[in-house]
């Protein structure tokens, strides 16, 4: 047994082992809701991105090959990836209360804004592409995305903030030796190992590194 786990021996070994399940649903999660969101980049072998979207031929040009099904199948299984992700974040913060009330409690209160934000944000992208193929690929069309993702915007800064505050707090506690992970721990999380796929330029890359975090965590917790 670790130092590491030494520590959170007063827990118990069912609430442990319960923690560690929640945490490896949620690398499940983050790579199923990756896929989700290739779906919705990759479409029909074009890569979508959203600077695109101010020009409809290029629109049409990337979208013509996407299968309707594609966007459909992204909205209903990314909120189940969500859902199982979820449950990895309440885990985090069960595991934080043990070293700081105040710092499980932000994290808490972010993953909540970021998780019911984030569903809606995915389910409207989704949307959005499923409308934009099913209404012919028009000009009309785009700009009726365009003026629905303008609308819906909020869900989406909402989504980021509450994930920045989350992982925020855990960097900060972890890498200033609050808990008891060693300092270089700190990189196991999701706004470290974005920073390091997002110039990549790979679609779901938030995903991939939200799976690395927790399964980077399964083994230090």
């Amino acid at each position: 047994m670790t130092d590491i786990q030494m520590n959170c021996v007063g827990w118990g070994a069912h609430e442990m082992t319960t923690m560690k399940y929640l945490m490896l649903v949620a690398v499940f999660g983050h790579l199923l809701c990756g896929i989700c969101d290739c779906l919705l980049i990759y479409a029909g072998g074009e890569k979508f991105s959203f600077r695109l979207m101010s020009d409809n031929g290029k629109m049409e040009q990337v979208f013509k090959k996407m299968p309707l099904r594609n966007p459909l199948l992204s909205m209903l299984l990314g909120c189940l990836a969500l859902c199982m992700s979820s449950g990895g974040y309440y885990a985090l913060h069960l595991w934080m209360k043990q070293f700081s009330d105040v710092a499980a409690a932000i994290m808490l209160v972010s993953a909540v804004i970021f998780f019911i934000p984030g569903t809606a944000h995915h389910v409207f992208c989704g949307a959005a592409e499923w409308f934009y193929i099913r209404l012919g690929m028009t000009e009309d069309a785009r700009d009726a995305i365009t003026d629905f993702f303008k609308e819906t915007s909020i869900t989406m800064i909402v989504c980021y903030l509450g994930l920045i505050a989350f992982s925020v707090t855990l960097f900060v506690m972890v890498v200033s030796g609050a808990t008891a992970l060693p300092a270089w721990a700190c990189v196991f999380n999701i706004l470290i190992m974005g920073s390091v796929l997002f110039p990549l330029r790979i679609g779901g890359a938030g995903n991939w590194a939200g799976a690395i975090m927790f399964l980077g965590m399964i083994f230090l917790i």
